[in-house]
C-alpha cells in the first residue's frame, strides 16, 4: 500500500446490539453486544481481512456497514467523492443511491439466489433499479458480467440448480459487480467451496479488484485464505478488534495471545514454519454478558490482575517501520520495557 492512503470508509465507535426480551410483555432484559465499539479506517483499493472465531461479530459488522442490520451507535463515514457522510443518518433516498457503491457476496451461493428465477432475472433487478430499462441492454451487461467471472453469456437463461457451488458463487460475484460498486463485503465467500474451487474464486476476486479498482472487506475464519488475499488483517474477539496490522506484519510479529492461538492452528507444510499449537481452554464468553476488563482474560494463559479489571484500548505501535495495533495489557507492558 502507498504511504498516502485515501480513506473510503471511516468507522468510529460502531456498536450493534440486539435486545434480549423475556416474558409476556417482552421486556428487554439485556443486550447481545455483537459489535462493541469498533473504530477502523478502510482504505480505497485495499483488501481488509476480518477474522475470528464463529460468533465474534465479524458478519454483523459487515452487514451493519451495508445497513442490512442497523447499528445502534457510532458513525460510519463514507467518502462520497471527497464528501464524507454518515451512512447511519442518510435519508432513505440517499441511502438507496449509496447502495450502488456497496455490495455483498454472501456465504451460501445456493440460498443467495432465488431458485425460481433464471440468472438473467436475478441479475436484472439491480440493473432496473438503477436505470437500465431496456431488456436488450440488461442482457448485454449481464452477458459481459458473466464472461468477466469466467462463465458463458448464454448461462443467463439457466436456473441456479443447473450450476455447481463454485459457479453459483461466481454468479453471486457477478451480481455484486452489476452496479459497478466501490466496495464489496465478501462474507465467508469461499468457505462453502472445495479447496481447488476456493483457489479459483480467490484468484478471480484478486483479478477483478485490480481491473475494477475495488475495495474488499473479506470476512472469513480461514486464516490461510485471509493471508493470501488481504493487505491488512483485523482480528476480532467478542465484538471488538484486538489486533490490526498489515498481513505480512501480522503473520511475522503476532502480538496478541488470541492471535497467536489462532495462527498456531494453521497447517503449514514447510517444516521451518511450523509452530507449537496453542489450545485455548473454555468457550467464547456470552456477548450478552461479557467478562469485565479484557474480554479474553478468562481464556488467556498470561492473564494479570489488570486484565480482569481494565479493558485494554487498541493502541498503535510501530514495529520495523510498520503500524501495528493491539489491545493487550501484556503487550503494552512489554513495549514499555523495550522502549
Amino acid at each position: 500500500m502507498e504511504n498516502k492512503k485515501e480513506v473510503l470508509l471511516d468507522l468510529k465507535n460502531v456498536k450493534t446490539y440486539f435486545p434480549v426480551k423475556k416474558g409476556i410483555m417482552k421486556k428487554t432484559v439485556g443486550h447481545v453486544k455483537a459489535v462493541d465499539d469498533i473504530s477502523i479506517e478502510i482504505y480505497k483499493g485495499e483488501t481488509l481481512g476480518l477474522v475470528g472465531e464463529s460468533g465474534c461479530g465479524k458478519t454483523t459488522l459487515g452487514k451493519s456497514i451495508l445497513q442490512l442490520i442497523p447499528a445502534t451507535g457510532g458513525e460510519m463515514n463514507y467518502n462520497f467523492d471527497g464528501n464524507y457522510k454518515n451512512l447511519r443518518t442518510l435519508p432513505k433516498k440517499e441511502m438507496d443511491l449509496a447502495r450502488k457503491r456497496m455490495q455483498i457476496v454472501f456465504q451460501d451461493p445456493h440460498s443467495s439466489l432465488n431458485p425460481s428465477f433464471t440468472i438473467f432475472q436475478s441479475l436484472s433487478d439491480p440493473l432496473k433499479k438503477f436505470g437500465v430499462e431496456k431488456k436488450e441492454d440488461r442482457r448485454k451487461i449481464i452477458g459481459d458480467l458473466l464472461e468477466s467471472v469466467n462463465m458463458r453469456a448464454e448461462y443467463m437463461d439457466r436456473y441456479p440448480h443447473e450450476f455447481s457451488g463454485g459457479q453459483r458463487q461466481r454468479i453471486g460475484i457477478a451480481r455484486a459487480l452489476s452496479v459497478n460498486p466501490e466496495i464489496i463485503v465478501c462474507d465467508e465467500a469461499v468457505s462453502a467451496l472445495d479447496v481447488s474451487i476456493q483457489a479459483q474464486v480467490l484468484n478471480l476476486l484478486k483479478k477483478l479488484k485490480e481491473e475494477r479498482d475495488l475495495t474488499y472487506i473479506f470476512i472469513t475464519h480461514d486464516l490461510s485464505v485471509v493471508e493470501y488475499i488481504s493487505d491488512r488483517i483485523a482480528v476480532m474477539y467478542l465484538g471488538r478488534i484486538v489486533e490490526l496490522a498489515d498481513a505480512d506484519e501480522l503473520y511475522k510479529n503476532k502480538l496478541h495471545p488470541y492471535t497467536k492461538a489462532l495462527l498456531s492452528a494453521i497447517f503449514v507444510a514447510e517444516p521451518d514454519r511450523k509452530t507449537k499449537r496453542i489450545i485455548l481452554e473454555g468457550d467464547v464468553p456470552s456477548p450478552m454478558n461479557p467478562p469485565s476488563g479484557c474480554s479474553f482474560h478468562p481464556r488467556c494463559q498470561y492473564c494479570m490482575e489488570v486484565c480482569k479489571k481494565e479493558r485494554p484500548e487498541l493502541k498503535k505501535y510501530v514495529i520495523e517501520g510498520s503500524d501495528h495495533y493491539v489491545a493487550c495489557h501484556l503487550v503494552e507492558q512489554e513495549m514499555k520495557k523495550d522502549a
